[in-house]
């Protein structure tokens, strides 16, 4: 149904110069039921969303690929991988989140699974996007915490925050994702993406704990350029259904 998308960083670019607030759906492959994956993928066709993220914490190949291969045939959407480790690389997909966990110090998030990955990303098309990744504390342990055995960022610890993004746009990142975990009890504060929006150039992609529609605009409204839902949309999937008529928007 989708012919190959070319050049989604430069599209996130200038849905930002034009002041164009992007959403992304994000499917854990381990926890689609597939047997409702056509309704799901309609429901996603009906809803506001910009971008596709496929990932997770501990994903089969076999189940990312079936997966990445439906969307592509029934979507219009672009198909980024947002993965958890270099076993989550498909060539059907039109992107990767080539990510550094820049808020923890496990060398194998910060550099070793990028050494791995690349020999592999070489031998595809995939459009390969370098984002630096920050995990924000939330109030419970998430999945991305215990899997990447690392500690978040304290949510209060603005400064620390905003200098870790900053060293990530010197380090040459070109998006910025703060991240609160699948199922965060709390999302990322507002705070905290008012300051990093505002004191980097690159854009904001903010993650994690936002369950309702207005969690969204208030990301928008204090600086996220794109934001991701997951396990909101995971545990219901008419989500977006009880404000068909309302409009996602950014608010000067």
């Amino acid at each position: 149904m989708q012919q190959k998308v070319l050049n989604i960083h430069q599209q996130i670019l200038e849905a930002k110069s034009n002041e164009q607030k992007l959403l992304a759906i994000l499917l854990d492959p381990d926890k689609i039921e597939w047997e409702k994956l056509d309704d799901l993928l309609l429901k996603i066709n009906k809803s506001p969303a910009t971008h596709i993220f496929v990932g997770g914490s501990i994903v089969k190949a076999t189940i990312l690929e079936d997966l990445i291969t439906q969307l592509k045939q029934k979507t219009n959407l672009p198909v980024v991988i947002f993965p958890g480790d270099p076993s989550q690389i498909s060539p059907q997909a039109d992107a990767i989140l080539f990510l550094s966990l820049l808020s923890g110090r496990n060398p194998d998030y910060l550099i070793e699974y990028q050494v791995q990955a690349a020999p592999i990303l070489k031998k595809t098309n995939l459009e390969v996007i370098s984002t630096g990744y920050i995990l924000i504390e939330s109030g419970n342990e998430t999945a991305v915490a215990r899997v990447s055995k690392t500690k978040p960022l304290n949510r209060e610890n603005l400064d620390l925050v905003l200098a870790t993004a900053q060293a990530g746009e010197m380090l040459g990142n070109k998006l910025m994702y703060l991240e609160a975990g699948s199922g965060a009890k709390n999302a990322v504060p507002l705070k905290m993406i008012q300051l990093v929006a505002q004191n980097i150039r690159i854009p904001v992609i903010v993650g994690g704990g936002i369950t309702d529609l207005q969690g969204i605009q208030d990301a928008y409204n204090a600086g996220a350029d794109l934001v991701v839902i997951g396990t909101a949309f995971e545990n219901n999937s008419h989500f977006f259904e009880v404000a068909a008529n309302q409009k996602i928007t950014r608010n000067d």
